[in-house]
């Protein structure tokens, strides 16, 4: 009897420390994996300071702008207003002028009518340049408002290309991260099985179920995540491709998933609801689960974890 007392202990103490060796493992997996993650939300936050900076500087070049139409409008007033004066200038020179040849139209000599004549041709030349003036200061306002304009839409379209160019990286970079997590997690399942099989203990109670609830709150996430992907892209079919393997080995080892996502919702349903929503697109006193915090998880049949769910009412 003291033999079997000493084998059973011993066997006690073998599986504890393979279950320690296992969590202790799958800690040295996961930690690397998060201290990325926070490298790339630090990462992120500097981003958007960056695209902060620039928004200020495009709001700073478009007040600068702003000041150069006004002053460019200042200066085309002020010309106008001397053209205006110019002209009524001409125009009383001219009246003048001719009242004055009319006097002595008689009397004048052949010199004078030549001095007369050079009058006359300064005053025409004279608005031939006020003509050409202000053709010319039309043609530089044009030409300055469209570099303006070109100027600060290429300065947009900098900005927009660099924030969609982060978001792809970040992208990219978050389906690596799901596909390394995936690896992770279905060796730590199948230890998880390993470990279970060695105790051959039909009750769920007496097992730990810490590893399958945390995968199976990792599949809801990335399964979510992968469904807002192009469904035709690389990275949605193998996102999608992992998170079916690792849920036939979750099968394996005799967990389900039970999967709510738009089911009716009623009071006498075993979930948690998180948040409520309403939909205009659902019929009155209709509600419907549209989002799922976490799972329903079953062990051999008997639930081992309640749902979290978002509800949309109809109104």
């Amino acid at each position: 009897m003291k033999k079997q007392v000493t084998f059973v202990m011993l066997l006690f103490s073998s599986l504890g420390a393979f279950a320690q060796l296992t969590q202790e493992d799958f800690d040295k997996e996961i930690k690397p994996l998060t201290q990325k993650v926070n490298s790339l939300q630090v990462e992120n936050g500097k981003l958007k300071t960056e695209i902060g900076t620039l928004n200020n500087n495009l709001l700073n070049a478009n007040k600068r702008i702003d000041s150069l139409r006004n002053q460019t409008k200042e200066n085309g007033n002020a010309i106008a207003q001397t053209a205006n004066e110019l002209g009524i200038r001409i125009k009383e020179t001219g009246d003048k002028n001719d009242g004055k040849i009319t006097k002595v139209q008689d009397s004048l000599s052949k010199n004078s009518l030549y001095g007369i004549i050079a009058v006359l041709s300064a005053i025409l030349v004279s608005g031939l340049l006020y003509w050409l003036l202000r053709r010319r200061q039309k043609t530089d306002k044009t030409e300055f408002d469209g570099k303006l304009e070109d100027k600060t839409t290429s300065l947009k379209t900098d900005v927009i290309s660099e924030i969609e160019k982060t978001k792809k990286e970040l992208h990219q970079e978050n389906i690596k991260l799901d596909l390394k997590l995936i690896e992770v997690l279905e060796n730590q399942l199948k230890g998880n099985k390993q470990i279970e099989t060695i105790g051959n203990s039909d009750e769920p109670s007496t097992i730990d179920h810490s590893i399958p609830l945390k995968v199976a709150d990792e599949i809801t996430r990335i399964n979510a995540y992968a469904n807002t992907l192009d469904p035709d892209s690389q990275d949605a079919k193998a996102l999608k491709s992992s998170v079916k393997r690792l849920i036939n080995t979750f099968k394996a080892s005799q967990y389900d998933i039970i999967d709510l996502l738009g089911q009716k919702y009623d009071d006498g349903m075993k979930v948690t609801v998180i948040n409520e929503v309403e939909d205009t697109r659902l019929n009155k006193e209709e509600r419907i689960i549209v989002r799922i915090i976490k799972p329903l998880v079953k062990f051999k049949g008997e639930q081992i974890q309640a749902a979290q769910v978002d509800v949309a009412n109809g109104i």
